[in-house]
């Protein structure tokens, strides 16, 4: 037998066509496409416009590949984590991040990561390989509904932060943030999303042609090569020089504000030369630094650098006009935190 497509992978217009190619009118094929994206069936004896006959030939012809929330866990904090298992078996997580204002999506584009930081749990997989654009839309409508269920607020927000470098997954992560931009899908506005990268210079520089409307954010650490390479290998590869360009480029394009995601470390890059070295990096174009409280992943290497450290960070990047905000983590008693994702699944 011939496996069977997963319908998803059809656009509304190839929709269409099969339904006329079937002897059915082409307005079926609206009506399906509603039922997968909008509604986000799981089924097609759920589709109850559609008669039982025309439900039969698309489960003879079709598959709808949908993730499960394999398991749910809550934190003291109230975050949110699903382990969710996609139809091949394979898990990836994502994480609901909730605030007083708001609820996040911190959502995954890859099984495992094609990148190797040294302090990241994913990095420690292999990658296994891409999510399809509705395997990373079934995450955000799974964390919508459980935002709607235990906080009363739909989703406001999402974040590309979880499993995997978004920008090794270019074209799906770009397909998925269209289906959850479009009227057609979940019709949530672009500036509400950030695309979260450790710096893939090619691909930062192909957004930017592309005009994309969703933020940016880039995952630093280190403005010095030696000491970003140490813990992030692949920058001997996507040097800091060719990140700037790029990121030069993007806000030449865009006009869009930079994020900058950094944790401070203890022993690694906590001085006054990776202070300053990060403020002369930050200071082409409009930026925003995010501190990151570090989250261990048992192995010691790597440790929260002291309170002294942190406040001469942010009284350096204020004293020079650059706005700084301390994240605290979330989620850390289940593993959820940032950094944390896979370290004990």
């Amino acid at each position: 037998m011939d496996k069977k497509k997963d319908i998803r992978a059809l656009t509304k217009e190839q929709l269409r066509e099969f339904f006329v190619k079937n002897g059915d009118k082409a307005f079926r094929g609206n009506q399906v496409y509603e039922w997968l994206w909008q509604k986000s069936a799981h089924s097609f004896e759920v589709m109850t416009n559609i008669s039982k006959e025309t439900r039969d030939m698309l489960e003879a012809n079709f598959v709808i590949n949908h993730i499960k929330v394999d398991q749910m866990q809550r934190s003291s904090d109230g975050t949110i984590k699903n382990a969710v298992r996609l139809h091949d078996d394979l898990i990836v997580e994502s994480v609901l991040i909730p605030t007083k204002t708001r609820t996040t999506a911190c959502v995954s584009s890859q099984v495992g990561c094609s990148l190797d930081c040294k302090f990241c749990a994913t990095a420690r997989l292999k990658r296994m390989r891409n999510l399809n654009p509705d395997e990373i839309y079934d995450q955000v409508v799974a964390i919508d509904n459980e935002s709607r269920l235990y906080f009363d607020k739909p989703l406001s927000n999402i974040v590309f932060m979880g499993m995997g470098e978004p920008l090794m997954n270019y074209n799906n992560v770009l397909k998925a943030i269209q289906k959850i931009t479009s009227p057609e899908g979940l019709g949530m506005s672009p500036k509400r999303i950030t695309v979260s990268t450790s710096g893939v210079p090619k691909m930062i520089r192909k957004m930017a042609d592309e005009e994309v409307k969703f933020k940016l954010a880039v995952s630093l650490h280190s403005a010095i090569d030696k000491v970003r390479t140490s813990i992030m290998p692949f920058n001997a590869t996507f040097t800091l020089a060719d990140l700037r360009e790029a990121l030069q480029y993007w806000y030449a394009k865009t006009s869009s504000r930079i994020t900058y995601e950094y944790v401070v470390w203890e022993g690694i890059n906590d001085t006054k030369k990776d202070i300053d070295a990060l403020v002369s990096f930050c200071k082409f174009a409009p930026s925003k630094v995010n501190l990151i409280e570090y989250n261990p992943i048992d192995d010691g290497i790597f440790q929260q650098a002291e309170n002294s450290a942190i406040e001469m960070y942010v009284s350096t990047l204020e004293k020079n006009g650059i706005v700084v905000t301390v994240r605290r983590s979330r989620g850390k008693d289940i593993d959820a935190a940032c950094g944390q994702l896979a370290n004990k699944s």
